[in-house]
């Protein structure tokens, strides 16, 4: 598995689509998770982002899932995914987890998500 396709498994993890922020289907149902694909060198440290969307009145389902998204990197302190040449190792971000709303559409929730990412690879 390469740097990306590590990102993606991560994301995709949490029983609703995940998305590369630049490849949303148009007809993409909510929930679903956006994130962004930053690669760095060895032992450099990325920030990652990533967004958490439902549609509903409430903000109780969607603040379940980022708790889900949290745990499972706080668990051990972070998380790590096996790389074809190395590892890759996630941590929450500080802060982690933003509410956001969206003026235009008052049933739409969003968190807006920090991560940081290390790659320990052999290239």
């Amino acid at each position: 598995m390469d740097k990306s396709q590590a990102i993606h498994a991560f994301w995709s993890s949490f029983e609703i689509p995940a998305y590369d922020e630049n490849t949303v289907p148009d007809d993409a149902e909510m929930p679903y998770i956006t994130y962004n694909v930053v690669i760095n060198n060895v032992g450099g440290v990325t920030l990652l982002t990533a967004s958490v969307w439902y549609r509903s009145t409430s903000w109780a389902e969607i603040s379940t899932k980022v708790d889900e998204i949290g745990e499972k990197l706080a668990s051990k302190g972070f998380y790590s995914a096996r790389l074809d040449n190395g590892i890759m190792w996630l941590v929450q971000g500080t802060p982690f987890a933003q509410r956001m709303s969206d003026p235009e559409d008052d049933m739409i929730r969003r968190y807006y998500l920090n991560v940081t990412a290390e790659f320990l690879t052999a290239v």
